[in-house]
């Protein structure tokens, strides 16, 4: 026997029907580690090989040579070699788009007689002029200033986060919103370092965007977390279970909502620096992607789990087990304590007598888990004679 005959017989169902009962308490620890496994891979890649820092952040010249048959990647690093400019460290690479296709080159910063030297040479092997070759040099103070503006912005944000959620709902739903954050952050920084994808300025306004949109879906959740403190404080129930419950109830909305925001980045990822070849489009989403994957994790799988366990003495002291299974799955669709109780011990009782046929014959109660009253009804007052 099942809570109510309309209980979907598959996982998809009852997700998009809010009728999960996934005891998120429970598995903490398996989210718990997974993160910091993310933050320990992040620490020991930083370490060893760093970050590949963009021309933005190193400084360095670099130039826009209009690819063709006889110019591609293997004849600019000819014109670096013949000039005496080392290619390890250069970055050559050729970018296409429906107009025209080009071939981009960073090296470290030359003397000023040289680059010009080497924009004439590039010219020369392309078969253009030298105005058509696009050339530019950044120093090497702007990139530092762009990350300590970054760093600035970032405390900040933090400050003022912590702040907001401590006035709005308390200091450990703070302290738990703001730990799902930075491991959004510390995540995106791993997939940079691991893979040495280039760092840009747009990479660093993804990172701070990330924030934001991580912090979006762990307030979702909070709200949920606080308003079913609320409901059940009559009864103080174990926050484990609150937690849980909340969980379950935002859980088809929370991944719906990271769903529509992942689709127009997959987007600009694919069509903007696939097809089109915008690579500072690249540079922004794939930021992004990495951060809102991660933000729907943590929001999910940290933040929520941490918070339960700051809170895990703030309920009701019992030696039962937590809500599970048919307990927890009459909970969260709107059953109340009592109904949750008559719920599991009828359908324990059921496995043996399928008498019932979709009633609760114990208590003479034949409504659906969501409609179970949370008290006895009260007796009928005799009609006066």
């Amino acid at each position: 026997m099942t809570l109510d005959n309309t209980i979907s017989k598959s996982g998809i169902g009852r997700l998009f029907k809010g009728q999960t009962a996934i005891d998120f308490y429970g598995h903490r620890r398996i989210g718990l580690y997974s993160a910091l496994i993310i933050v320990v891979v992040t620490v020991i890649s930083l370490f060893t090989q760093g970050l590949n820092l963009g021309l933005d952040f190193e400084g360095g010249d670099a130039w826009d040579v209009p690819a063709s048959a006889t110019f591609g990647v293997n004849e600019a690093e000819q014109v670096l070699s013949d000039n005496g400019i080392s290619t390890t460290g250069a970055r050559i690479q050729l970018r296409s788009s429906e107009t025209s296709d080009v071939v981009t080159i960073q090296v470290e910063e030359l003397p000023r007689d040289q680059a010009a030297k080497v924009t004439a040479d590039f010219a020369s092997a392309a078969g253009v002029s030298v105005q058509d070759v696009s050339f530019s040099f950044t120093s090497s103070t702007w990139g530092s200033e762009i990350t300590k503006k970054a760093i600035r912005a970032l405390v900040v944000f933090l400050v003022v986060v912590s702040i907001f959620i401590s006035i709005r709902f308390e200091w450990r739903m703070a302290l738990a919103a703001i730990a799902a954050m930075v491991n959004d952050v510390v995540a995106a920084v791993g997939v940079y370092s691991v893979f040495q994808f280039t760092v840009t300025p747009a990479t660093v306004i993804a990172f701070l965007t990330i924030l934001g949109y991580s912090l979006y879906d762990t307030i979702v959740v909070f709200d949920r977390v606080n308003e079913n403190e609320g409901k059940y404080a009559g009864v103080r129930m174990p926050y484990e279970d609150i937690v849980n419950i909340s969980m379950n109830q935002v859980l088809m909305r929370s991944l719906m909502t990271s769903f529509s925001s992942i689709i127009p980045v997959l987007s600009l990822l694919i069509l903007g620096s696939g097809v089109m070849g915008a690579v500072a489009l690249q540079e922004f989403a794939l930021a992004l992607l990495v951060g809102m994957i991660s933000g729907v994790y943590s929001s999910i799988f940290i933040a929520t789990p941490l918070l339960a366990w700051l809170k895990r003495d703030t309920g009701r002291k019992t030696h039962r087990d937590r809500l599970v299974d048919d307990e927890l799955r009459a909970m969260v669709m709107g059953a109340g304590v009592r109904a949750a109780r008559v719920i599991a011990e009828t359908s324990a009782a059921s496995s043996d007598d399928d008498s019932a046929d979709g009633e609760l014959v114990s208590t003479g109660v034949s409504q659906p888990a969501d409609r179970l009253l949370t008290h006895p009804p009260r007796p009928r007052k005799k009609k006066r004679r």
